[in-house]
C-alpha cells in the first residue's frame, strides 16, 4: 500500500519472496481489511479470466475503499463493469482501437514525436519525462476525442493526482483532481452536441445505448477513463523504458545501432520489464480457490502484473532486460480476459516512434540526476529523469 514500497519502480525483491513463498498472500491493510497479493503468472491471469468470480465492478480498481460518493462515479466507468455490460459499452468504441485503425494513427504520432523533439533539441539539457515523454500521450489522446494539445497536458497533470498513493494525495486531492476532469468533459459535450467533428468525442455524443444516446455522465465516465488508459499509462512506460535503457548502455547501445527490426520486440520487453500499471484490484463474489488458497467472497484480490512479469516459471532469467526476448507473452496489458487493455496497440506505436526518434537524434543522451519516481503504488512510473545531449537543429518545418 504504500509509495515508499515503489520509491524507485517495483518492489523486484518483495516480488521475488511472494512468488516462491506465498504467490497467494494475505497483506494486511493499516486502515482497510486486508487484501490477497496475488504474484504467479497463472494466478494473475487466472484471477483476470474470471470475472464471474473475480469482479471489477464491486470497487474501482484500487486497493484502498474509495469515499461514497467518489466510487459511486467510478464505477459508472467502463473499466470498472463486468460482462456482459463491460462487452456492450466497449463495442462503442472498439473499433477505433483495433491494430488496424491505430495503425493509421502511425503517421501523426511520429510527426507529433519529430515536433516534440524540435521544441527540445537545441537546450542540449531536459527533462525527458515533463517535456518529451508526458506530452506524446497527451497529444495523441487529446487528438484522438478532439480537444486542444494543451489541455490533453493537464488533464494529465490531474490524472497525476489521481493515481498518488494514499500517504502523499488526500481524498480531497484526488476527489477535486477528478471533477475538474469531469467539469472539462461536461463542457466538451457541450461543444460536440453543438458543433459535431470528425473525433472519439463526437462519435461518443452520438452514440446510443438500448436506444438512447449516453447521459451526461456515462459520456463524462468515458471522457475520464479515455484521458487516464491514454495518457497517464503511455507516459509511464515510455520514460520507465528510457530509464531502464539508460542504466543498461549495452542494451541502448545495441537498440541504438540496430535498423528498426529489434524495435518491436525491444518495446515488448520494456513493457515487460516496466510493467507501468501495477495492479488492478477484483473483489471475491463468490467463495473461490486459488492458488490451493480459499478465498472468501468479499475478499480484495489483487494481481501484481509486474511480479507476474517476472516469473520465472515462464520467463527464462526474468530481472534481465533481453531486447530480442521471444517468445514474450508478458502480462503489462493485464492477464488477458475482458478488461484487457483497449488502447494497447496506440501504446506500442507511441513507444516505438517515441523511442526511435530519441535514439536515433540524441545519440549522446545520458542522465545528468537521479530520476524522482511518481508516489503511486498502483502506477509504476517516473515523473522526472533529466538528461543531457548535444543540441541540434530542429527538424520539421514550420
Amino acid at each position: 500500500m504504500s509509495s515508499k514500497s515503489f520509491a524507485d519502480g517495483h518492489p523486484v525483491e518483495q516480488y521475488r519472496w511472494l512468488r516462491e513463498n506465498a504467490p497467494v498472500y494475505w497483506h494486511d491493510e493499516p486502515e482497510g481489511p486486508g487484501f490477497w497479493a496475488v504474484t504467479g503468472y497463472d494466478l494473475v491471469r487466472q484471477v483476470s479470466k474470471q470475472p464471474e468470480v473475480y469482479s471489477m465492478a464491486e470497487a474501482a480498481g484500487r486497493i484502498h475503499d474509495f469515499p461514497p460518493e467518489e466510487l459511486a462515479f467510478l464505477l459508472t466507468m467502463m473499466l470498472f463493469m463486468d460482462p456482459p455490460k463491460h462487452s456492450f459499452y466497449r463495442r462503442l468504441v472498439g473499433g477505433l482501437f483495433t491494430p488496424k485503425r491505430a495503425a493509421l494513427w502511425r503517421d501523426s504520432i511520429r510527426d507529433s514525436v519529430g515536433s516534440i523533439l524540435d521544441e527540445v533539441c537545441d537546450r542540449s539539457e531536459c527533462d525527458l519525462v515533463g517535456d518529451v515523454a508526458g506530452k506524446l500521450p497527451s497529444y495523441v489522446i487529446a487528438e484522438l476525442v478532439g480537444i486542444p494539445r494543451a489541455d490533453g497536458v493537464r488533464l494529465y497533470e490531474l490524472t497525476e493526482i489521481m493515481h498518488s498513493a494514499l500517504d502523499t494525495v488526500s481524498d480531497e486531492q484526488r476527489f477535486a483532481a477528478m471533477r475538474d476532469i469531469t467539469g472539462y468533459a461536461v463542457q466538451v459535450r457541450a461543444d460536440k452536441l453543438a458543433t459535431p467533428a470528425d473525433d472519439l468525442a463526437s462519435r461518443l455524443v452520438a452514440a446510443e445505448v438500448d436506444g438512447r444516446r449516453l447521459t451526461e455522465q456515462e459520456f463524462t465516465s468515458f471522457f475520464l477513463l479515455l484521458i487516464n488508459a491514454g495518457g497517464d499509462t503511455t507516459r509511464n512506460l515510455i520514460g520507465g523504458a528510457m530509464v531502464t535503457l539508460l542504466r543498461h548502455p549495452g542494451q541502448l547501445a545495441r537498440l541504438r545501432a540496430d535498423d528498426g527490426t529489434l524495435m518491436p520486440t525491444a518495446v515488448e520487453e520494456l513493457l515487460r520489464f516496466q510493467s507501468p500499471v501495477t495492479y488492478m484490484r477484483r473483489t471475491a463474489v463468490a467463495d473461490a480457490e486459488l492458488g490451493g488458497v480459499r478465498i472468501a467472497a468479499g475478499d480484495k484480490v489483487v494481481p501484481y502484473y509486474g511480479a507476474a512479469n517476472r516469473d520465472p516459471a515462464v520467463f527464462d532469467r526474468p530481472d534481465e532486460l533481453l531486447l530480442d526476448r521471444a517468445p514474450n507473452e508478458h502480462l503489462a496489458f493485464g492477464g488477458g480476459g475482458p478488461h484487457f487493455c483497449l488502447g494497447a496497440h496506440f501504446a506500442r506505436i507511441e513507444a516505438s516512434e517515441m523511442l526511435g526518434q530519441l535514439l536515433r537524434r540524441f545519440g549522446d543522451l545520458e542522465l545528468i540526476g537521479e530520476p524522482s519516481w511518481l508516489a503511486s503504488e498502483f502506477i509504476s512510473g517516473p515523473t522526472s529523469v533529466p538528461v543531457s545531449y548535444t543540441a541540434s537543429a530542429p527538424v520539421l518545418t514550420a
